[in-house]
């Protein structure tokens, strides 16, 4: 019903910047908060950054001063910019959103892309 496509990731040298782009898409009544995760090799999929419908953002310790999310709602697409890329941001990015496809509250629930490879050389 909702699908959410990712664009943007690619390799690049540490200290550059890439900007992710994800746009959701289909039976969408509300697209609530949306945000970036990433899974490195071995490691658990971890909250990168986030942003509620009014604009609030939250950001891991780790990307704090050098990731910005924003979003544009008339697009139903969330962004983010990466600067000052290090080699330990690499990972697969996953955009998430919390999607209403109608009133009913029954709807409402979490979607996923299907990743983004951003890899940083050192």
């Amino acid at each position: 019903q909702v699908q959410l496509v990712e664009s943007g990731g690619g390799l690049v040298q540490a200290g550059g910047s890439l900007r992710l782009s994800c746009a959701a898409s289909g039976i969408i009544f509300s697209l609530n908060a949306m945000g970036w995760y990433r899974q490195a090799p071995g490691k658990q999929r971890e909250l990168v950054a986030a942003i509620t419908s009014g604009g609030s953002t939250n950001y891991a310790d780790s990307v704090k001063g050098r990731f910005t999310i924003s979003r544009d709602n008339a697009k139903n697409t969330v962004y983010l910019q990466m600067n000052s890329l290090k080699p330990e941001d690499t990972a697969v990015y996953y955009c998430n959103a919390d999607v209403s496809t109608s009133l009913l509250r029954t709807t409402r629930r979490d979607y996923w892309g299907q990743g983004t490879q951003v890899t940083v050389s050192s």
